[in-house]
């Protein structure tokens, strides 16, 4: 299987790039994985925030395949401490599914398209971090699954 993690529009800054190349190129030694940059909507006068969030969503469900599983990152997700979701990042794994899917939403959030589509939801915390941010949180923390699943001397409990 392989893992992608898709994001809405491009790193805005380069401190946060450099720790996502970081972890990207730690997971690419340990398992197929991908990013990609899904482009974003520009907000003009023209296009509401619900305007933007569903041509968002149709540039994203062209994307997708019938056989992917897509989590979304959204704050009303599951919660899972760093043991958890690396057993449930095995479960996703041993579905059978080409390919497993993170999304993180560009700055309006998701489309209910795009809800509708999703097979699951995750939080990284009941605190609201900005998409950009996420980004590098979820990376270190698929990383971080990983290096436990391998008993690699990263995590420390």
């Amino acid at each position: 299987m392989k893992i992608e993690l898709w994001g809405v529009g491009k790193t805005q800054f380069p401190y946060l790039q450099t720790g996502i190349d970081i972890y990207i190129k730690r997971l690419q030694h340990m398992l197929p994985f991908e990013w990609m940059v899904i482009d974003d909507i520009k907000k003009s006068n023209r296009l509401s925030e619900a305007q933007i969030r569903e041509k968002e969503g149709e540039q994203i469900l062209q994307k997708v395949k019938p056989t992917d599983q897509l989590i979304l990152l959204d704050e009303r997700g599951k919660m899972y401490s760093s043991m958890d979701l690396s057993v449930q990042l095995n479960r996703w794994m041993m579905q059978g599914n080409k390919r497993l899917i993170f999304l993180i939403g560009g700055a309006y959030g998701f489309s209910d398209t795009i809800y509708q589509r999703a097979d699951g939801k995750m939080s990284l915390s009941k605190m609201t971090f900005s998409h950009q941010m996420v980004r590098l949180f979820v990376v270190e923390q698929l990383y971080r699954a990983v290096a436990i699943q391998r008993n690699l001397p990263y995590h420390h409990e």
